[in-house]
């Protein structure tokens, strides 16, 4: 009978995991506005999303930082092109706090386009200019930096964050009446 109760707690919370995925909604773009509680999120398709901010909604800033403030056995995020040559070129850095799913994949569903979650091994002046070699179990990878990427660490962040032209990168849930709520907002200066 216990074998039969703890299988039917994995059951439940496999589906209440299952379905909380299935809710969950990533958005990207750029603030419009907020008013009280409410977001609104331009999209790069240009559609206004409207998103509830609650209390207990994360928000974390992206703080820029200059590639002289990254050393060996820090955890970065990169966002890279991938060059005609195969070569890859960074357009965005950011320093995590702690590892975040290591690895390399493409980002976005793009074939030109990866995502690393890695250690770095090295900072180093290359031949065609600044490059990170960074390391994950499985891998590394080698990326120019150009002078243009952008290079941030997250650190906690707060509503005043949430300005006019404000790049954000959220999860939020979709409740029963179909409001999204917003769980966590990655939130950059204006541009």
């Amino acid at each position: 009978m216990t074998t039969l109760r703890i299988a039917a707690a994995v059951c439940a919370l496999a589906l209440a995991t299952t379905v909380e995925a299935q809710t969950s909604v990533r958005v990207r773009g750029t603030v419009a506005a907020l008013d009280a509680d409410k977001l609104s999120v331009q999209t790069a398709e240009g559609k206004n999303v409207a998103i509830r901010v609650a209390e207990k909604t994360e928000i974390v800033f992206t703080q820029p930082i200059a590639l002289a403030d990254i050393r060996p056995g820090d955890f970065l995020g990169v966002t890279s092109l991938r060059r005609a040559d195969g070569t890859l070129s960074a357009f965005e850095i950011r320093r995590f706090p702690k590892p975040s799913n290591p690895g390399h994949r493409p980002f976005d569903g793009r074939d030109d386009q990866t995502m690393t979650n890695a250690t770095v091994s090295a900072v180093v002046e290359a031949a065609k200019g600044r490059e990170l070699v960074l390391t994950y179990d499985g891998g590394s990878q080698k990326i120019m930096v150009p002078d243009g990427a952008s290079i941030s660490m997250l650190v906690p962040g707060n509503r005043s964050h949430l300005v006019p032209r404000a790049a954000v990168n959220l999860t939020a849930a979709r409740d029963s009446g179909g409001t999204l709520d917003a769980l966590r907002i990655q939130v950059g200066p204006p541009k």
